[in-house]
């Protein structure tokens, strides 16, 4: 689903800058008064070499990070403004999904996705339990409810990750590092899914990446981190047109893959996985014996 180009942004970001005590008494510079928009429906992928801050951008949309200065609007709310509990209740409308998938490892994939809305206070049993069925319909993934974290491929948990996230129905989905774990086939899945996400419900996406390959098959727009500082965008499509080694390095990759099937810049479409709910759940029944999800 494509950002409305007119319309107001979903996420602005406006001068935020965050900084960090370092050894010997110095500080270290982590984003330096950023601005960033992202528009709703968008996929915007931030890019950068390690330690240039992205991730540290990622998470002061939803204030994991606090900006030392700046401000961070999501859905017309002015984050930085907010009481903790008003900041609770925004939190809601932004869902996050990370590196390690941070599962309870003793909680069965249905408490794992229902946790969100029973922190929420105000749902029911069967709400929640009508909730959870939905969202696992929507990774594919309804038969393993009863399961526990580690009877689960790589793939599979971050599948129910993302099925925690959009329980509470978030209009924005943060994604930190969502494939670095997991092996080619697996990624090809989880990128599928988020796919889905974004094209059937609508939920704009930010997604930290460090493999260029997840920026080609997935994002729209791209954001560069260099040393703190945003130093370019460019719609993924127009990569060649951009400034920096990373640009000019996702351009090379665009070309070595032009005509490969489901290698098509902007995340018009996947390598040949399935990018539907339907197509998952058929799918998630189909795979259950194989190793990965």
């Amino acid at each position: 689903m494509r950002g409305a180009a007119d319309a107001p942004p979903l996420i602005s970001l406006q001068q935020v800058h965050r900084s960090f005590d370092a050894r010997g008494g110095r500080r270290l510079h982590a984003v330096r008064n950023v601005d960033l928009t992202v528009q709703p429906g968008e996929v915007l992928g931030i890019i950068g070499r390690s330690g240039a801050g992205k991730s540290t951008l990622l998470r002061m949309i939803n204030l994991l990070e606090r900006p030392d200065q700046g401000r961070v609007q999501v859905a017309g709310q002015t984050l930085t403004d907010l009481s903790a509990r008003e900041l609770r209740r925004a939190r809601s409308g932004i869902g996050m999904i990370f590196q390690q998938f941070n599962l309870l490892q003793n909680a069965t994939v249905a408490d794992n996705v229902a946790l969100p809305l029973q922190l929420q206070g105000h749902w029911s049993r069967s709400r929640i339990d009508t909730r959870v069925a939905e969202c696992l319909a929507q990774v594919g993934l309804v038969d393993k409810a009863d399961a526990y974290p580690a009877q689960l491929s790589g793939g599979q948990k971050q599948r129910v990750a993302i099925a925690r996230a959009l329980a509470p129905r978030p209009a924005v989905m943060l994604c930190d590092e969502p494939t670095s774990a997991l092996d080619a086939e697996t990624t090809r899945e989880v990128l599928s899914t988020l796919h889905a996400v974004n094209r059937e419900l609508g939920v704009t996406l930010v997604i930290v990446t460090h493999e260029l390959s997840v920026v080609l098959k997935l994002c729209q727009r791209v954001a560069v981190m260099q040393a703190g500082q945003l130093v370019e965008q460019f719609a993924t499509s127009e990569a060649a047109q951009g400034q920096s080694a990373l640009a000019r390095e996702l351009a090379a990759l665009a070309a070595a893959h032009a005509g490969s099937p489901g290698v098509v810049a902007g995340g018009s479409t996947l390598s040949r996985r399935p990018s539907t709910s339907a197509d998952l759940r058929a799918e998630g029944h189909a795979r259950v014996e194989m190793p990965h999800a």
